[in-house]
């Protein structure tokens, strides 16, 4: 239940209404080790329709819950953001990684990413780093 405490913590510290759905996709999202798209949500999260899933996760990312990033076929996946993220303030500047083999997208928090200083006159809004290749499973697949 330290999960669910979590979760109800991010939904109040975010000023989000409570609601068993909510709490459903924070747990369904924090047990992956991959960014997950909305269908494949959509096909383990049960009776949450699609339109309320979709408003769901608006509204994470809206408030810095979660983050979007996108695979390989442009389908946008979902992993929750690092607890100092906020609807002002994103850090989910990491790398992603998508795998060529089993399409998964990862989020390679650990490692540091060079600071960005753009020329004069630019104003940055969004940044992503993303990276293609095999991840280990696959790697270890083909050995």
């Amino acid at each position: 239940m330290i999960f669910n405490q979590h979760f109800e913590y991010l939904l109040k510290k975010h000023q989000l209404k409570r609601t068993e759905q909510r709490l459903r996709v924070l747990s369904l999202l924090s047990g992956k080790k991959v960014a997950t798209s909305q269908p494949d949500l959509e096909s383990v999260i049960g009776d949450v329709d699609r339109v309320t899933l979709y408003r769901i996760l608006s509204a994470f990312e809206e408030k810095g819950i979660i983050h979007k990033v996108f695979d390989l076929n442009g389908t946008a996946n979902y992993a929750l953001c690092s607890d100092n993220c906020d609807e002002h303030d994103h850090h989910d500047e990491h790398l992603h990684f998508n795998c060529t083999s089993c399409k998964n997208v990862y989020c390679l928090d650990e490692l540091d990413m060079p600071p960005i200083v753009l020329p004069a006159g630019f104003k940055l809004e969004k940044l992503s780093f993303s990276a293609t290749g095999l991840c280990p499973k696959c790697i270890n697949k083909e050995s």
